[in-house]
């Protein structure tokens, strides 16, 4: 079959998938650029919703206008656990009192590692893995010379998320605390949290898991695992927006357990005392520590109500039917001109992102961001297809990669002509 048939076939099975989407209504509660025809960066910067445009205009005249400081006593003050409550509900497994909205994603890291590791401080090693996010690595190497701990490094296959022969490799009598993705951010590979939980708890250690390329699109059972730790960012697939506030969990049975290395007064047992010394809050508001963002927790508001009208299993369904498309289009249409697959083929290990790999994606990136097909570049040779299945259609999907195929087959048509005889 030749590129045009493939493109146009197709096109008419994006058409046949969008008729056939349970979900398709619920594109128009997003506001679309109008000079994007692909938005492929859903997992880097979620598109923002119609309803939250209204909430912060009505927020600026009405409640933070209208009631000013009063807002405080009347709903402020319990917005990071009800907000917290509600996400935990909806998209962790996760039982009330146990996650918090605060901060960025960095510093609840930081938070949490520091409470890891110093709630066995008998244990003098802390593991990492070589291929999670700088973020995540940069802050436990931190944590680790702060503490004068021995820092371990897992390698795990390239691009691949880490195994259970990885960690149990890792462990020991000495290991304090893991930090791990559960969603890898390059391949989308999912690791495999219950089990390698469970091994964890063998060994004594506690384990720390970064939920941002789950949260909102991959079903994650916290309690369910018997999670120890975790944090998220809510600007992918919850849609905050940008800088939008991160989550932590805490299980409840470790929460009086771990200190806060950050003690500020919206964690102390009354933040209005201006006493002399710091006593924690109970519960997972000991985590607290500054003034919570009520301002950026709006659009996350949004976001919850509108995943617990979709359903977190029919987002994860339609989730996995566009990774499945854009390995479908990517197979007919860019694997012919030298474009390698980075992702797991089988959906149950698959997150919500597909990652390409070619050559040409470092230059062609800002050339398809020109034509308003946008997707994302990792270095050093990956294009990286993030898919919010709330806001993204196939018919949007195989558009873009049609256009990358464009572009790669006029770049790579000299070279060819060039080689024939």
């Amino acid at each position: 079959m030749s590129a045009a048939a493939a493109s146009s076939a197709l096109a008419e099975r994006a058409r046949e998938l969008d008729r056939a989407d349970p979900l398709a209504a619920l594109r128009a509660e997003f506001i679309a650029a109008d000079d994007v025809v692909s938005y492929l960066d859903g997992n880097s910067l979620g598109r923002p919703l119609r309803a939250t445009r209204e909430r912060l205009a009505d927020f600026v005249t009405h409640v933070w206008g209208g009631r000013l400081i009063r807002g405080w006593d009347e709903r402020w003050m319990d917005a990071p656990t009800e907000v917290g409550d509600q996400l935990a509900r909806l998209t962790l497994g996760a039982a009330r009192g146990q996650t918090v909205i605060g901060d960025c994603t960095s510093v609840l890291l930081y938070k949490l590692m520091r409470a890891g590791v110093g709630a066995q401080p008998e244990r003098r090693v802390l593991v990492m893995d070589s291929g999670n996010f700088p973020t995540d690595r940069f802050i436990a190497q931190s944590v680790a010379a702060e503490c004068g701990l021995t820092l371990r490094t897992i390698d795990p296959a390239p691009l691949a998320a880490v195994s259970i022969e990885d960690v149990a490799g890792a462990l020991d009598e000495q290991v304090a605390l893991l930090v791990l993705s559960h969603v890898d951010y390059r391949s989308a590979e999912i690791a495999r949290l219950a089990e390698i939980t469970a091994l964890v708890h063998a060994a004594g250690a506690l384990v720390l898991w970064d939920l941002s390329h789950s949260a909102g699109v991959v079903p994650v059972g916290l309690d369910a695992a018997g999670a120890d730790l975790a944090v998220g960012c809510t600007y992918k697939y919850l849609n905050g927006g940008p800088g939008s506030p991160a989550f932590l969990y805490v299980a409840a049975g470790l929460q009086d357990r771990l200190g806060q290395p950050i003690t500020g007064w919206m964690g102390a047992a009354d933040p209005f005392a201006m006493g002399p010394g710091y006593a924690p809050a109970s519960g997972v508001r000991r985590f607290l520590s500054g003034t919570p963002p009520i301002l950026g927790m709006l659009a996350l508001r949004d976001m919850l109500a509108l995943i617990e009208r979709a359903g977190l299993d029919r987002i994860r369904g339609k989730s996995v039917a566009l990774t499945e498309f854009a390995i479908e289009c990517s197979d007919a249409l860019l694997a012919p001109l030298g474009v390698e697959l980075a992702s797991p083929r089988e959906a149950t290990v698959r997150g919500g992102h597909v990652m390409l790999e070619h050559d040409a994606f470092r230059e062609l990136t800002p050339v398809l961001w020109a034509r308003g097909v946008i997707p994302d570049f990792r270095p050093p040779r990956g294009l990286r297809i993030g898919l919010s299945p709330l806001s993204t259609s196939f018919a949007e999907l195989e558009t873009g990669i049609a256009v990358v195929a464009e572009l790669l087959a006029r770049r790579t048509a000299p070279a060819r002509r060039a080689a024939q005889p």
